[in-house]
C-alpha cells in the first residue's frame, strides 16, 4: 500500500468567467521513503493539488471529487477534527512563501512550540527545548538565539529552515514541499535541497516536492509526475522520464533545456501556442491544440493515464519514443 494515493482528484474554482477546473482528475501516489516530484509550469495545478491533499483549499475553491488515501484512510471523508489530527502531525507542509506563511508577531521558537503542543501533551519548557533541537537539526546558525527572533529579522534561507523545522515538529510520515527553493539564491537552494534529502533519509519519510524546476527534479527526485492544465500527463521514474519521455508536453519541456546542444546562433526550442483557459477547456486532450502529434481522436476525447512498461504512465493516444538529440542544427 502506498503511503499516499490520490485518485481522480478534482478541485474547481467558481469565478465570474465560469468554473475553473484547476485540478481535474489527478492521479498520484507517493511511496514510503521516496521523493515524488510534481512538476509543471505556473498555473498547471501543482500547488492546488498539494492544498487539496490537506484540505486547505479556501473559497471560492471546492473539492468536488476523487479520493486522497493516506495510509489507506480517505482524508476527504474525515471530519474537521480528524483532518486536523493529520495536518502537522502525520503530514507536514513547507509553504511556498515563508514570510507570508509565518506569523509576523510570534518568534520562530513560539511558532514551533505551538506546532508541537498542538499534537503532543508536553510542557512549554519541553516544547521549547524541542524547538531549539529542531532548529539545530535543520542547520539554523545560532539556533538557540534564532528561536527568539521574529520572521522579518531572518534571511530567506533562515526563514525556509524555520518553515522546515515547523513542518518536522512531530516527525511526519509525509512532507509536502511547495516550491521550497523558488525565492532563494542558487547556493541557498542547493543547501535546502541537500537538507531535505538528508532529513528524509534520517526520518524515512515520503517527500512530495512541488516544483517547476526540472533541474531540481533531476537532482533530488526518484519519480516525477508532469502536470498540464490540471491533469497529470505523464508519470514515471526520473531516470526514464528524462532520457525517454513519452508525452509530447514532457518532451517539449525537456527540449527547452537543450542549451548545450544548440548550435551557435540557433533558437531555443519552444512549445507553440498557449495554455488553455481553465474556464474554457477543450473537449479532448488539453494539449492537443499545441501538439504536433495530435490526431483526430485527440480533440474529441481526453486520453486516460495509461501504463506503458513497468514504471511509466502517460495520458496520450500516441506516446512518443523521443530521445535527446546529440546536437540541434542552427
Amino acid at each position: 500500500m502506498a503511503l499516499l494515493e490520490v485518485r481522480g482528484l478534482q478541485t474547481w474554482f467558481d469565478t465570474r468567467a465560469g468554473t475553473a477546473r484547476a485540478v481535474d482528475g489527478v492521479d498520484l501516489r507517493v511511496e514510503r521513503g521516496e521523493t515524488m516530484a510534481l512538476v509543471g509550469e505556473s498555473g498547471s495545478g501543482k500547488s492546488v493539488t498539494a492544498y487539496s491533499i490537506l484540505r486547505l483549499v479556501a473559497q471560492p475553491g471546492r473539492i468536488v471529487g476523487g479520493q486522497v488515501l493516506f495510509d489507506g484512510v480517505d482524508l476527504l471523508k474525515l471530519d474537521q477534527r480528524g483532518i486536523r489530527a493529520v495536518r502537522g502531525k502525520r503530514i507536514g507542509m513547507i509553504f511556498q512563501e515563508p514570510l507570508a506563511a509565518l506569523n509576523p508577531v510570534w518568534t520562530i521558537g513560539e511558532q514551533i512550540v505551538e506546532a508541537i503542543r498542538l499534537h503532543r501533551p508536553v510542557s512549554r519548557r519541553a516544547a521549547w527545548a524541542r524547538a531549539v533541537e529542531l532548529l539545530e537539526r535543520v542547520q539554523m546558525p545560532s539556533a538557540a538565539q534564532r528561536a527568539h527572533e521574529y520572521p522579518h529579522r531572518l534571511s530567506g534561507g533562515m526563514r525556509q529552515r524555520a518553515m522546515i523545522a515547523i513542518a518536522l515538529a512531530c516527525d511526519p510520515d509525509l512532507l509536502i514541499a511547495d516550491e521550497p527553493t523558488t525565492a532563494l539564491d542558487v547556493t541557498t537552494q542547493a543547501q535546502i535541497l541537500a537538507l531535505l534529502k538528508e532529513l528524509q533519509r534520517e526520518l524515512g519519510m515520503g517527500l512530495l516536492l512541488i516544483t517547476h524546476d526540472l533541474g531540481v527534479v533531476a537532482e533530488v527526485a526518484d519519480r516525477a509526475a508532469v502536470m498540464y492544465a490540471g491533469r497529470v500527463v505523464e508519470e514515471g521514474a526520473v531516470a526514464q522520464l528524462f532520457v525517454q519521455p513519452s508525452h509530447p508536453y514532457t518532451a517539449g519541456l525537456l527540449r527547452s533545456l537543450q542549451v548545450e546542444a544548440l548550435a551557435p546562433g540557433a533558437r531555443l526550442p519552444e512549445i507553440a501556442g498557449t495554455v488553455p483557459l481553465l474556464t474554457a477547456m477543450p473537449a479532448g486532450c488539453a494539449f492537443a491544440p499545441r501538439c504536433t502529434q495530435a490526431q483526430t481522436g485527440c480533440v474529441v476525447d481526453a486520453p486516460p493515464l495509461t501504463a506503458i512498461g513497468d514504471a511509466q504512465r502517460v495520458a496520450c493516444f500516441a506516446p512518443l519514443r523521443w530521445a535527446w538529440p546529440e546536437r540541434v542544427a542552427a
